[in-house]
C-alpha cells in the first residue's frame, strides 16, 4: 500500500498541533542523538515518539503503542532513515486499525539540513552507545565521539561467571559487581578497595570503559539477582566508576541483547585482565554522586530536594520487602515514588522490550507526576542501590545537574531501629491514583 506523504512545510505547520503524532521509525540510538547516517544534526524531530522498525517483530507491539498513549483518533506521521523503516511501522499501525497514517520521507534530505527546524536529543547520548560503536572499537577503528584512548569492555555479573563464559562480546573482560560493592552492606566499597579493583581490571581514570550486562532469569533469581537484572548490575558498576573518577564511562544500550540483535560474533573465551599499576587520581573524584544516610535525611528535610524511591508499588506501600534478606517492609517517610516496575529485579518503566533505555521524554513525564524535576537536588534509592543507580544514570544522561544515589537504600535504613518508616498508602495518595488502581496494588 502507498501511504500519503507530508511535505516539510506541512509538517512544520502540524508539529505542535493536537491530535498529531509524529513517529520516529529509526533505531532508538539515532533518536537519542547518534548520527547513524552521518547526518548534519543528530536527534529527533521535536515531539516525536520513538517506535523503531525493529519493534514491529514483537507480537505485543500494540501494547507498546498503547503505553505511549497513541490514539487511533490521531493523525500518525511516520519518518525514518529510509522507506523500508517507514513502511514497516506504517503497516503495523494499519494492521492495528489505525487509519489516518501519513509518511514524511524528507527527514535526511531536508529536515536535518535546515537548522531552523526543531530537533531534540538526549543531552548525554554519547555515554549510551550502540552495538556498532562497540564493534568499531573491537575492530581497531575509531568510532564517532571517541578520542582513541585505551578502552576496556566489561561484562558485569553478580557471582555468576557462567553468564560471561556462556557467551560475551569478543575481547570483553568480566567484572563481578562485588568487586565494587560490599555484600555486607551492598554499599560501594571503600576508596582503597575500589582503587585496587579498578587497577586489577586494567582501568585508570583516563580509560574509556564500556559497561554492559546480559539478561538472564534463572529460577534462583533471589540468590543470583545479577543474572536476572542484566544491565542493572552493569549500570551499578558504571555509577561507582563515575564516582571514583573514571572520566569516560559508556553503557551499551540494550546490553548483550543489542549485540546479539545486531548479529555480531559472540565469544566464550575467558579473556585475561591486564592490571595497571595505578588508577591515576585520588578516589573519589565525584563524591557528590553518592550520598549516605545522614545526607539522605538532609534531603528529606529540604524544600528543594527529593529522595526518590525507585522500587515497585508493593515495596513502596509495604506489602513486600522485595528481598529475601530484608525483613522489614515499608518506605522512608517523605520519599517519593520512582516506580521501577513489577519487582526488585526489573526496571520495566525504565526499559523497552529489547532492554534498551526507554525514551527519555517518557521517563521524564512519569517523574514529573511525582515531583521529580531537574531543578531539585535528587537522590535515587531502592533496596540496595542497583535500581537507584539506573534511575540516577538516566537523570544524569538527561543532564539533570544535581543527581545522586542514596547508596544505603532501604536495606541500610530499615536496619537501624531508630529510623522511622511507613506502610500503606501515602498521605497524599491522590498523587498516586494510577498506582492505587493498578494490579500491583491489589
Amino acid at each position: 500500500m502507498t501511504y500519503p506523504e507530508i511535505s516539510t512545510n506541512k509538517l512544520k505547520e502540524l508539529i505542535n498541533q493536537d491530535a498529531i503524532r509524529i513517529i520516529d521509525a529509526r533505531p532508538i540510538d539515532a533518536y537519542n542523538g547518534w548520527k547513524l547516517k552521518c547526518e548534519l544534526r543528530g536527534g529527533h524531530i521535536t515531539s516525536a515518539k520513538t517506535l523503531p522498525a525493529k519493534w514491529t517483530n514483537y507480537m505485543d507491539w500494540i501494547e507498546i503503542v498503547d503505553s505511549k498513549n497513541i490514539s487511533r483518533n490521531e493523525k500518525i506521521i511516520i519518518y525514518g532513515y529510509d522507506e523500508f523503516e517507514i513502511t514497516l511501522v506504517a503497516k503495523s499501525f494499519q494492521r492495528n486499525d489505525f487509519n489516518n497514517i501519513f509518511i514524511y520521507p524528507h527527514f535526511l534530505d531536508e529536515w536535518v539540513n535546515e537548522e531552523t527546524l526543531p530537533m531534540e536529543k538526549l543531552p548525554r547520548y554519547k555515554n549510551l552507545v550502540y552495538a556498532e560503536w562497540v564493534k568499531d572499537i573491537i575492530d581497531g577503528e575509531q568510532p564517532p565521539e571517541h578520542d582513541g584512548s585505551k578502552t576496556v569492555i566489561c561484562h558485569a555479573h553478580y557471582r555468576n561467571r557462567d553468564a560471561y563464559l556462556s557467551g560475551h562480546i569478543p575481547g570483553a573482560i568480566d567484572i563481578d559487581t562485588l568487586a565494587l560493592e560490599s555484600p555486607e552492606t551492598w554499599n560501594r566499597r571503600t576508596p582503597e578497595e575500589i582503587k585496587n579493583a579498578l587497577e586489577e581490571h586494567g582501568i585508570t581514570s583516563d580509560t574509556t570503559v564500556i559497561m554492559y550486562g546480559k539478561f538472564m532469569y534463572p529460577d534462583n533469581a533471589d540468590e543470583f539477582p545479577g543474572s536476572a537484572a542484566g544491565d542493572i548490575g552493569a549500570i551499578r558498576c558504571a555509577a561507582i566508576m563515575m564516582y571514583a573518577g573514571v572520566k569516560d564511562v559508556r553503557v551499551l544500550n540494550g546490553g548483550f541483547q543489542s549485540w546479539e540483535d545486531a548479529g555480531y560474533e559472540v565469544s566464550c573465551e575467558d579473556v585475561p585482565k591486564k592490571p595497571v599499576d595505578d588508577f591515576g587520581v585520588a578516589i573519589p573524584q565525584q563524591p557528590e554522586l553518592f550520598v549516605d544516610t545522614l545526607e539522605a535525611k538532609e534531603i528529606l528535610n529540604s524544600k528543594d530536594a527529593e529522595l526518590v524511591s525507585v522500587r515497585s508499588w508493593p515495596e513502596f506501600i509495604g506489602k513486600v520487602s522485595g528481598y529475601n534478606y530484608i525483613e522489614k517492609k515499608g518506605r522512608i517517610p517523605g520519599a517519593i515514588f520512582g516506580n521501577c516496575g513489577s519487582d526488585a529485579y526489573h526496571m520495566e518503566n525504565y526499559r523497552n522490550l529489547d532492554h534498551t533505555t526507554r525514551e527519555f521524554h517518557e521517563i521524564e513525564d512519569n517523574w514529573k507526576e511525582f515531583g521529580i524535576t531537574p531543578d531539585k537536588r535528587l537522590a535515587f534509592y531502592c533496596g540496595t542501590g542497583w535500581r537507584g543507580s539506573e534511575a540516577f544514570f538516566n537523570a544524569w544522561l538527561m543532564g539533570y545537574p544535581k543527581v545522586s544515589v542514596y547508596d544505603g537504600g532501604w536495606f541500610e535504613w530499615s536496619n537501624d531501629p531508630t529510623n522511622p518508616y511507613e506502610t500503606g498508602l501515602p498521605i497524599d495518595s491522590a498523587r498516586y491514583k494510577k498506582e492505587t488502581n493498578n494490579i500491583y496494588a491489589k
